[in-house]
């Protein structure tokens, strides 16, 4: 897959609807805690599916979650001019 996508490719590979809690937090590059958080919290809408009750993240949900994510990075960003109150106080990875 990574070959398709670097090829150019990336718009013929299916893309499966739901996203396990573990498929999304590999995606966001973060901990199963903090995705489950997301979810918990109701800033990831997601589905319970089965009999016990597995979580799902429908695609399309994560992706309308990073566009909202980069917004307000973009506000952020627009109305904290760099170096003034920095909430970290250095850059981070």
């Amino acid at each position: 897959m990574a070959a398709a996508l670097t090829a150019g490719l990336w718009h013929y590979v299916a893309m499966p609807r739901f996203l396990t809690l573990s498929d999304v937090a590999e995606t966001l590059n973060i901990s199963s805690a903090q995705t489950y958080a997301l979810v918990r919290s109701g800033d990831l809408p997601a589905i319970k599916v089965g009999g016990r009750g597995q979580w799902r993240v429908e695609a399309q949900a994560l992706e309308d979650y990073i566009e909202n994510m980069y917004a307000q990075t973009r506000e952020f960003v627009a109305t904290h001019p760099f170096g003034k109150d920095d909430e970290a106080g250095s850059p981070s990875d």
